[in-house]
């Protein structure tokens, strides 16, 4: 629904409770003025209509809090109900007291529990106020570091991809570019060495192209986008120095960018096995489940990992945070190390 079809809407029931409102205090008072000429033509006397006329006016009194207190912001709303449904309550009490002859003020006992319960109510709203506001800011403080982080790791990436072009493929096509300017010469003079320098300018055009699908594995493998995250991390299991089992199963495919994020994590804790640990066999564990992405990477290394032991759980820390995803290691020493990443997302249409 559109915000001015709900606009519109909103204005249809007001008018109507209004049309409402107004014939029933026409009828009311049409009901009270017969009481009140009833009881002239029958002599007088004590003037008992008045508690018919309170009758009367007692539903028209809650109803014009009950609405009052509705047209209150919506986080205030409730609060104003209950001050004006009070409020309305302890002046019908007053006039009880009056109509039956304003005797001891008992009035203001049913006040003071009135009193004491709102309150309570408004103790309560701001307590609850606080605590909305102290999970705002925390969430602020959480986006405001992770937005960081996500920063930070771009920087760190663009870096790796500028630094991987200059020292490989651009070195391999300036090394290309000499021969074959030395090729020109010698194409009169020397055929045998030009023929030398064509085959080398060759070789290392292949070998730029070879640096050049390094860097874009780097970015997005094509294992990644073709087969999802469960079978880009077998393919990934399948490079590493060490045996990895891979267990568990997608059931569909998640978000492009959660996919990368889950499938970089995980080759850098795969990577951490074969540089720290000394394992001989390591696992990871891909499971979805109630909302939420889990990945499992574990070694029977020596254990001793720590998020402030170097930057590797830290980066990955950083890439999931900005998913709102979590980390969670456990590596006693002497082992096993099993790191625990979950991210919240949902699933694509399952496999066929």
């Amino acid at each position: 629904m559109s915000v001015g079809t709900s606009a519109a809407s909103g204005s249809y029931r007001a008018g109507r409770w209004h049309t409402v409102f107004r014939f029933e205090a026409f009828l009311s008072a049409a009901i009270g003025l017969a009481i009140g000429l009833g009881w002239a033509m029958t002599g007088g006397g004590r003037f008992w209509p008045a508690w018919v006329w309170f009758g009367l006016a007692v539903p028209l009194g809650l109803q014009a809090a009950a609405r009052w207190g509705l047209r209150a912001p919506k986080g205030r709303r409730f609060l104003s109900l209950h001050a004006s449904l009070s409020f309305t309550v302890m002046v019908m009490l007053l006039v009880i007291w009056l109509l039956s002859g304003a005797g001891p003020f008992w009035p203001v006992w049913p006040a003071l529990g009135l009193g004491i319960v709102f309150a309570v109510h408004v103790w309560f709203a701001r307590y609850r106020a606080e605590e909305r506001e102290q999970a705002l800011a925390s969430r602020v403080d959480v986006l405001t570091r992770t937005r960081r982080g996500a920063l930070d790791t771009q920087a760190v990436e663009l870096r790796r991809i500028e630094r991987d072009l200059h020292d490989g493929a651009q070195a391999r096509l300036v090394s290309v570019a000499m021969s074959l300017g030395l090729a020109e010469t010698l194409l009169e003079t020397d055929p045998d060495l030009l023929a030398e320098l064509l085959a080398e300018a060759r070789s290392t055009t292949l070998a730029a192209l070879d640096d050049l699908r390094t860097v874009m594995q780097g970015i997005q493998p094509p294992v990644l986008a073709d087969r999802g995250l469960e079978g880009a991390v077998r393919a990934l299991a399948l490079d590493v120095a060490v045996p990895v089992t891979v267990s568990g199963g997608l059931a569909g495919r998640a978000p492009a960018p959660v996919e990368s994020a889950a499938y970089f994590t995980a080759a850098e804790c795969l990577a951490n096995v074969i540089k720290h640990s000394n394992a001989t066999t390591a696992w990871v564990d891909l499971r979805h489940r109630d909302g939420v992405l889990s990945v499992v990477v574990g070694d029977n290394g020596c254990g001793g990992a720590s998020i402030d032991g170097g930057t590797g759980l830290r980066g990955v820390i950083r890439r999931l945070e900005s998913f709102d995803g979590t980390v969670a290691v456990s590596s006693p020493a002497g082992g096993p190390t099993t790191v625990t990443m979950e991210v919240p997302c949902e699933l694509s249409s399952p496999k066929i």
